[in-house]
């Protein structure tokens, strides 16, 4: 697939979707930023590549929310890498988001549909 290609097929996440995501793959376990992004990439069909540029942001903005807590540890490989995990409030936060977001897919899909011929 050319750069080009894939730039043009390639989603745009708005920044609550981001954090959402970001939400939803801790929810799943504890994780550095690397894993965190090849999670979202991987549940999403490849659909998704979040850039660090856009990933470690998110990951500061939910941690001053309180609703991701980090610690540093080793990696398997022995390297040392910030881990990233969801909080009780977090969790709370995910189910208040992806509600909110169902709605938004109804809303969308109700203004989508074809009108009814009578």
């Amino acid at each position: 697939m050319t750069e080009s290609k894939r730039y043009q097929n390639r989603i745009e996440l708005m920044q609550g979707t981001l954090d959402m995501l970001v939400l939803r793959a801790l929810s799943l376990e504890a994780n550095h930023g690397y894993g965190i992004a090849q999670i979202i990439r991987s549940r999403s069909g490849e659909a998704f590549a979040v850039e660090t540029g856009s990933l470690y942001p998110a990951l500061h903005r939910l941690e001053r929310q309180k609703w991701v807590k980090s610690e540093w540890k080793l990696t398997e490989s022995r390297q040392r890498a910030k881990y990233y995990q969801l909080t009780a409030s977090g969790r709370k936060q995910l189910v208040t988001d992806h509600e909110r977001w169902l709605q938004l897919v109804r809303a969308i899909g109700a203004v989508m549909e074809p009108e009814v011929q009578a």
